[in-house]
């Protein structure tokens, strides 16, 4: 079974959801907001579309999608105030693979109109939000239909399993027990997982076009440095121990 069809964010809004669960991720969005309000601001001053396309990619359920898209498009409205221009129709698409819990995000979208009309002083009905199911690792829109591509924390996920990890086992990821052969594995199928995902939004984006894009990384030469990879190595110990007690 293709890792698309599987892979997926706890959805719901239980204890253990990942809606209940998201606050780094929200920190991180709210991190970048400089960054695009600028990549936002840069965009608009050179095209003044009546309709702004905007798409969040890998944009997962719970309150930081609506998060992210509110300010996003209270960027757009700060900055057609100060230019005194109307605020066009914005188009956002919501993207993530299919198993994601799209029920609970539009469950919550009255929520956000309310949100919308509470920040920016204006009815949110030129504000329209559509699902997009389906692996940004490929073609998801029409050519040159996007003004602006957001995508956070998501990705570090690569489309499939690597090939070439025998040798690691007892890990579910790199680890320092890794031989070079599964460091390089990895290093490939990221490699071609980025390179398709940029030829994919060169397809889709206006000429003069953005996107804001964050992914975790490493200060360190070492793949399987403690400072993104050793969390594996602890689950897989955890993992291995109830292997061996027979509980899973």
């Amino acid at each position: 079974m293709e890792v698309g069809q599987v892979l997926c964010m706890k959805g719901g809004i239980g204890d253990s959801s990942y809606a209940k669960n998201s606050l780094v991720q929200k920190k991180v969005i709210y991190l970048t907001k400089p960054i695009m309000e600028e990549a936002i601001t840069n965009l608009y001053c050179n095209n003044f579309p009546a309709t702004l396309r905007i798409a969040d990619l890998g944009c997962s359920s719970g309150p930081n999608t609506f998060f992210a898209v509110l300010e996003i498009v209270t960027a757009v409205g700060k900055l057609c105030k100060k230019m005194g221009r109307r605020l066009p129709e914005i188009q956002v698409f919501l993207n993530d693979l299919p198993g994601n819990d799209f029920n609970t995000i539009f469950k919550s979208l009255p929520m956000f109109q309310k949100d919308l009309q509470k920040t920016m002083g204006t009815s949110a009905d030129s504000c329209f939000v559509t699902g997009v199911p389906g692996s940004f690792y490929g073609r998801r829109f029409p050519s040159k239909s996007l003004h602006f591509v957001h995508s956070s924390y998501g990705l570090q996920w690569l489309s499939q399993v690597p090939q070439g990890l025998e040798g690691n086992e007892q890990n579910i990821y790199m680890a320092s027990s890794s031989p070079p052969s599964v460091l390089k594995a990895y290093y490939e199928q990221f490699q071609s997982d980025f390179s398709m995902f940029l030829r994919c939004r060169s397809e889709e984006l206006v000429e003069g076009g953005s996107m804001v894009l964050t992914f975790l990384g490493r200060r360190s030469d070492d793949p399987s440095s403690k400072e993104c990879c050793y969390i594996w190595e602890l689950l897989a110990v955890a993992l291995n121990d109830m292997i061996s007690e027979g509980l899973i």
